[in-house]
Order: structure tokens, then C-alpha cells, then sequence
């Protein structure tokens, strides 16, 4: 029977000389293999204190990599002590309405002008014409 690991035993082991990750539900004692992974050992120490199987996946392991995982399991997780994944939330936005913060005013400050000038164009264009 194999063992039976909870999450927060596996985060633990999150240093060089003791590194432990959780992928498909399995522990595996990676902390012999850091120097020999081809990805470096950053890479497998960035994958502690979580459920590493989207890393792991995201890569593309061959199957040689699947299978010598079996040389570091050292037991099973116990997904109920597993934390549920953080969601993105993105910033919430505030929707400015016309009479917040002058917003009125400073629409009228902008098309003012721009009609004023309008106006001008249209009758020296007018007045051209008249010539």
C-alpha cells in the first residue's frame, strides 16, 4: 500500500537539498535528480508548494521523463488537503458616469472649440465663395 502524503508536508520540501513535487496526484523526492534535469534546477524548485502536474504537462515530457518518475515516487498526495487553485481576477474597473468627477465639463471644454472653430472655417469658406 502505497503512502499517503498531505500537501503540506510536500510544501515543506521546497529547498536544493530537500525538494519534493506533487504531479497526477503523486509525491515525488526529485531532490537527487535537480543537478540532472535537463530544464535546470530552478525549474523543478518554481514547481514546489503547489500541484505541479500543469507544469509538468505545459512542457511536453516524453515518455522516457514519465517513466523515470517512477525512481523518485515516494508516495501518494492526499488531494483533499490539496489548497484549491487562485483564479485571476482582473482590477476592478469603475465606470465613470457623465456628471462624475466633471466629466460633463470637461466633454464641453473639448467640443466647445472644436465647434466654435467649426464655425469659423464654414463661414470664411462661405465668404470666399461670395468673392
Amino acid at each position: 500500500m502505497a503512502r499517503v502524503i498531505k500537501f503540506e508536508e510536500v510544501a515543506k520540501h521546497k529547498e536544493r537539498d530537500d525538494c519534493w513535487l506533487a504531479i497526477f496526484g503523486k509525491v515525488y523526492d526529485v531532490t537527487s535528480f535537480l543537478e540532472d534535469h535537463p530544464g535546470g534546477d530552478e525549474v523543478l524548485l518554481a514547481a514546489t508548494e503547489k500541484d505541479a502536474t500543469n507544469d509538468f504537462e505545459d512542457v511536453g515530457h516524453s515518455d522516457a521523463a514519465t517513466e523515470m518518475m517512477e525512481e523518485y515516487y515516494i508516495g501518494d498526495l492526499d488531494s483533499t488537503t490539496v489548497p484549491p487553485k487562485k483564479k485571476y481576477k482582473p482590477p476592478q474597473q469603475i465606470a465613470h458616469k457623465p456628471e462624475d468627477s466633471g466629466f460633463a465639463l470637461k466633454i464641453m471644454r473639448f467640443l466647445v472649440p472644436l465647434l466654435l472653430l467649426g464655425i469659423a472655417f464654414a463661414l470664411r469658406f462661405n465668404a470666399k465663395k461670395e468673392d
